[in-house]
């Protein structure tokens, strides 16, 4: 027996003495995924389908769901890492950007054989870049410094450090695009 204060605790055989309580959020059991639901999640992602959505539809489906947001998202980070297989981070970009027709640029490091920087540009986003030259000579004159309003990612670079040199480099793939 342990007390304290106005408080008392038996602890009679160290088993649980009663049922799982009505309001189970949160608890292990009650929020167990069935693998009906684990693939409906898979099925989602593939449409794109945000966690919180997904958690939305789930609690709508059952009105006593207990299954977490939490959960939800432990879920589609194992699905991430399964389709990842063995490959790190930046193999994994570089696979879905071949996949996905993108632009891409690279290069090692002098001394080993290890990826040190990298370039990488949608088509979309290739085919603003060179339409921009048209866009700007269009507005020459007329007072506005951004002629469409916008900004837009033209590449994103991922280069080891950010000396004159790594930036001549990405520069220069930049304008072979």
């Amino acid at each position: 027996m342990a007390m304290c204060e106005n408080w008392q605790l038996f602890a009679h055989d160290g088993r649980h003495n009663h049922a799982i309580g009505v309001y189970s959020h949160g608890h292990a059991q009650a929020a167990k995924l069935t693998e009906e639901q684990l693939i409906q999640i898979e099925q989602f992602r593939k449409s794109y389908v945000l966690p919180h959505n997904i958690l939305r539809f789930f609690r709508e489906q059952n009105v006593g769901c207990a299954v977490t947001a939490k959960k939800i998202y432990n879920v589609v980070a194992k699905i991430k890492k399964n389709k990842m297989q063995s490959r790190n981070t930046i193999e994994e970009v570089l696979c879905l950007s071949t996949k996905r027709d993108y632009t891409i640029f690279y290069r090692n490091r002098e001394d080993s054989n290890m990826l040190s920087d990298t370039v990488v540009a949608y088509p979309t986003s290739i085919e603003m870049f060179k339409t921009w030259p048209y866009v700007q000579h269009a507005t020459v004159g007329s007072g506005r410094d951004d002629p469409t309003g916008k900004n837009f990612t033209v590449a994103s670079a991922f280069i080891r450090n950010e000396q004159v040199t790594t930036c001549r480099w990405v520069i220069q793939q930049i304008k072979h695009l």
